[in-house]
C-alpha cells in the first residue's frame, strides 16, 4: 500500500472516528436528559447508574447505525425538494432505521435469555410495542435538529460548521 494511499485511509478514519464522537455526544446528551426527565416526571426512584450507563451504550450503537446508513447511502437521493423537506425526510428514514434496530435488540435480548424468536416477537407484540413507537417518535423529533445540522454542514462545506462552532475566531471571518 502507497504512502499517500495509507495517508488517504489514516484520514478517512479519523473524520469517521470524530463524526462517531460527535453524532455519539449529541445522543448521549439527549438520552441522558429524556431518561433524568422521566425519572423525575414518574418518580421511577429505580433508575440506576446502569440505566445511564445502558443510554450512553444505546448512543453509541445508534451513532454508528447511522454512519452505517450514510455509509449506505440512506436518504442520500437529492429530492430537489427544500431544506426542512429534506430533514425531515432523513429523520423519519433514520427514526425507521432504529426502530427496527429496536426491533432486532430486543429478539437478540430474547435469545439471552434462552427465548425463542417466537417468543420474543410475542412479548414484543404484547408488551414492548408502544414502548419502541414511543423511543421511535422521541429519536425522530432528535433527529430534526441533527440533521438540520448535518445538513447545513454539508451545504457550507466539509467542517465548515463544526468550525463555526468550536474554534476561535472562525464566526469572526464567516461573517466577514
Amino acid at each position: 500500500m502507497a504512502d499517500s494511499e495509507k495517508k488517504n485511509l489514516k484520514e478517512k478514519a479519523a473524520e469517521e472516528f470524530r463524526l462517531m464522537l460527535l453524532i455519539f455526544a449529541y445522543l448521549a446528551a439527549f438520552f441522558v436528559a429524556f431518561l433524568t426527565y422521566r425519572r423525575l416526571v414518574s418518580r421511577e426512584f429505580g433508575v440506576t447508574s446502569f440505566h445511564y450507563g445502558f443510554a450512553l451504550i444505546e448512543a453509541l450503537v445508534i451513532a454508528k447505525v447511522i454512519l452505517i446508513g450514510k455509509a449506505l447511502g440512506l436518504g442520500k437521493k437529492d429530492t430537489g425538494r427544500v431544506l426542512a423537506m429534506k430533514v425531515l425526510r432523513l429523520s423519519v428514514i433514520y427514526a425507521i432505521l432504529v426502530g427496527i434496530f429496536s426491533i432486532l435488540e430486543h429478539a437478540i435480548e430474547g435469545l439471552i435469555h434462552h427465548k425463542t424468536l417466537g417468543e420474543s416477537f410475542q412479548e414484543l407484540l404484547s408488551q414492548g410495542k408502544w414502548e419502541i413507537l414511543g423511543k421511535t417518535l422521541v429519536i425522530f423529533v432528535a433527529f430534526i435538529p441533527f440533521f438540520s445540522l448535518w445538513e447545513l454542514d454539508d451545504l457550507l462545506g466539509h467542517k465548515k460548521l463544526f468550525d463555526l462552532f468550536f474554534r476561535r475566531g472562525t464566526h469572526a471571518s464567516a461573517t466577514s
